[in-house]
């Protein structure tokens, strides 16, 4: 098998008019992005539905399909699926069967599914914001190890980590809001390394922090030139990893803008990319995912200008 590092491609470039997408499909926030075993795109996205201004999210599911299947290579739509289900759709993540699991901030509720959308578990109380064990606030993203057990970043509402059996019992969580080591200001997506460490894009602490599977605090990611961490992302069988960030730039309407952070295998950064580049690519854009697939292609979502992204190694 080839098998390539993305420290050796320290420079990338836009694959244009990628993705395929038909003329009538309403592509919203692209939120959440996965690659299932066939290595194609799975994109959670809110179609219609926006971001309210006064953050009061409205009680009504989306009627349109939020769940997209994309072929990675020519970017067009095999499947799709979800109508009628989601509010305010968020984080995704494909277990190694296949199986969806999504995250629904206007919900606050977590869901599973087969490739197929046939739900398998749900999670809280549709509505219903809580801090106990059965409820969440504003769940941003999901992560499943080897033996079954998951792990929910309990988001805007909670800044908590809490730990799942396969079967969807509550065992532990950790965090709270703040700055130190093992709080949160906001962890807004989670995922894993080789050796099934925890990484959380902490994401208004302008970091990442990685935990073991116990929720011991290792080390964080921080530095002067890091936006706010949106998400991280990791290539299979490797420990180099990828992250997304913004940065607000007061109340014009160009605020947003994002950069790619290329990480080694020691947790150096090698690469960014920003809008100081020549093509401005993240220039008014607010980057939300970021996905690594097995050819080392990058895919950004950007939920400024509701587009799905792909980057190419040179």
């Amino acid at each position: 098998m080839k098998k390539n590092n993305i420290s050796k491609h320290r420079q990338y470039k836009l694959l244009k008019n990628w993705p395929q997408l038909p003329g009538d499909l309403i592509l919203g926030n692209p939120t959440g992005i996965g690659t299932n075993s066939d290595q194609n795109l799975v994109v959670f996205h809110r179609a219609e539905r926006k971001w309210p201004a006064d953050n009061i999210i409205p009680r009504v599911y989306i009627p349109s399909q939020t769940i997209l299947v994309i072929d990675r290579k020519t970017g067009k739509i095999i499947s799709g699926w979800g109508e009628g289900i989601f509010v305010m759709p968020h984080g995704l993540f494909i277990d190694r069967q296949n199986n969806i699991w999504v995250t629904d901030v206007g919900l606050h509720q977590v869901f599973k599914f087969d490739s197929h959308g046939k739900l398998l578990m749900k999670l809280g109380e549709a509505f219903v914001k809580g801090k106990d064990s059965s409820h969440f606030s504003y769940p941003t993203d999901i992560v499943v190890i080897s033996d079954g057990s998951f792990y929910v970043s309990d988001g805007y509402g909670n800044s908590r980590v809490i730990k799942f059996s396969p079967f969807g019992e509550y065992l532990f969580e950790w965090g709270r809001r703040g700055d130190q080591n093992s709080e949160f200001n906001l962890p807004h997506a989670i995922t894993l390394d080789s050796h099934e460490n925890i990484y959380i894009a902490d994401r208004e602490n302008s970091r990442i922090q990685v935990f073991d599977r116990a929720g011991n605090f290792i080390k964080k990611y921080s530095g002067k030139d890091f936006g706010k961490m949106s998400s991280v992302a990791f290539r299979n069988n490797s420990e180099e990893f990828a992250a997304v960030d913004f940065v607000v730039s007061g109340d014009k309407e160009d605020k947003y803008h994002s950069g790619i952070l290329l990480f080694d295998s020691g947790g150096s950064l090698i690469y960014r990319r920003a809008d100081d580049n020549p093509e401005k690519i993240g220039a008014n854009s607010w980057y939300h995912n970021i996905l690594i697939d097995n050819d080392d292609n990058l895919y950004v979502t950007d939920i400024f200008r509701n587009r799905i992204l792909k980057f190419i190694p040179e």
